[in-house]
């Protein structure tokens, strides 16, 4: 909204310094800023309206210590991370640009879900919340939206590289590579690290790549719906899955600055998205939403994010990474949600595969998710969270240097 204004006013009045606003990096460092303060100032209001309306998390006792003293702690702060988010964003955004329209939908249908089941939870008083194939159901919705979008939508392109030509007449000539649509995607750790979701379907003939599609969509519900659970079970301690979202919003925001910029992505030899470098602006604002929900969800929390914020997260965050097609990544870049995921399937799969065949059902883990492990082990939870950042971290070095280890 505010770009529309300055670029008005830049043109009826040459108002000076108006032309920053055409800029995604100027807009983005107003977003981050705008989203902090919203986060850490407003957020304590939050704070104190969920105290008042008492909206308490209701604790299950499964003997970890300090669980006891977190009864009552306000939840449903995800809130905090949307409203910090999409207030920068309709500000500084494009609100035109096809993913900028595709997030918001994204954090506002994930936050809907979220928030129905923290209310049926406290309101309700059912300590299940909204069930479990109703989550899914709408996390498989919102897929199948994401896919559509992605793959019929004539803004979403790619960019062709540019090629240098010798004309008949021995003259140099530049051609620019044109805008077209494609199912490619990144590969990491391969030379030619380009990998298109056509070929699956290539053996059926040419034709059959007209039914792309049928692949592709089943594919993004799949990414959806696994990083949205991940984050919500990564949610159990405080701090942990703010911390290490952050992180991963911020890698993210390299991948959206490289592959948005044609000099960049040249230089770095990826390929170029266009109109992707305005992601800039909404993912500085999430980045900054969750450091400023962190000010109170770092330990001992003042407030919960809920899977209003959890699910939420985790939907917004495998949507940006399927935009700038880095969605391959996700195992490295999330490696966070994914052993927390994966720990979880391991554990009751073994525990239903002993019961099965010895009468007694065991177990690998002390506790799942991962993090109950560690803290049925001794380690405090603080510990924890602070060595999984560092994990994250290192995880998030590793995924940017896949630019350029082939």
């Amino acid at each position: 909204m505010l770009t529309y204004l300055f670029e008005y006013l830049e043109k009826q009045y040459q108002l000076p310094g108006a032309s920053l606003f055409q800029f995604s990096t100027f807009r983005a460092a107003m977003a981050i800023l705008f989203s902090l303060m919203i986060a850490t100032v407003y957020g304590k209001r939050v704070i104190l309206f969920l105290q008042k309306q008492q909206v308490g998390e209701t604790i299950r006792d499964l003997g970890l210590d300090g669980q006891k003293q977190k009864a009552g702690t306000p939840t449903m702060g995800g809130v905090i991370i949307i409203m910090s988010t999409l207030i920068p964003v309709l500000l500084f955004a494009r609100l035109e640009n096809i993913y900028i329209i595709l997030l918001i939908f994204t954090m506002l249908w994930m936050g809907a879900i979220g928030f129905l089941d923290d209310y049926i939870k406290v309101f309700k008083k059912n300590k299940e919340g909204l069930k479990g194939r109703f989550k899914v159901l709408g996390q498989v919705v919102l897929g199948l939206i994401v896919g559509a979008v992605l793959y019929f939508h004539p803004e979403v392109t790619m960019r062709d590289h540019d090629k240098t030509i010798i004309t008949q007449d021995y003259t140099v000539e530049q051609v620019k590579g044109a805008e077209i649509k494609s199912t490619m995607t990144t590969v990491p750790f391969f030379k030619n690290n380009e990998f298109d979701y056509e070929s699956l379907i290539s053996w059926a003939g040419d034709g059959a790549k007209e039914y792309a599609w049928l692949l592709f969509i089943p594919i993004i519900i799949l990414i959806v719906t696994a990083v949205s659970n991940g984050a919500n079970l990564t949610d159990g301690i405080d701090g942990l899955a703010a911390g290490t979202s952050a992180i991963i919003v911020f890698t993210l925001g390299v991948f959206a600055l490289v592959s948005g910029n044609i000099i960049f992505s040249d230089y770095l030899d990826i390929m170029y998205i266009p109109r992707v470098g305005e992601l800039l602006v909404f993912i500085t604002a999430f980045a900054g939403a969750l450091i400023g929900f962190l000010w109170y969800n770092a330990f001992p929390a003042q407030v919960f994010m809920g899977d209003t914020g959890s699910l939420t997260i985790g939907g917004v965050i495998a949507v940006i990474a399927i935009i700038v097609r880095k969605e391959l990544l996700i195992p490295v870049l999330c490696g966070i949600f994914f052993a927390e995921s994966l720990s979880v399937m391991i554990q009751v799969g073994y525990f239903k595969y002993t019961k099965k065949k010895l009468g007694e059902g065991k177990r690998i883990f002390l506790m799942s998710p991962l993090h109950h492990h560690y803290q049925k082990m001794g380690y405090h939870e603080s510990k924890i969270v602070t060595r999984f950042w560092i994990v994250g971290i290192l995880l998030a070095i590793v995924t940017v240097v896949t630019l350029k280890i082939r």
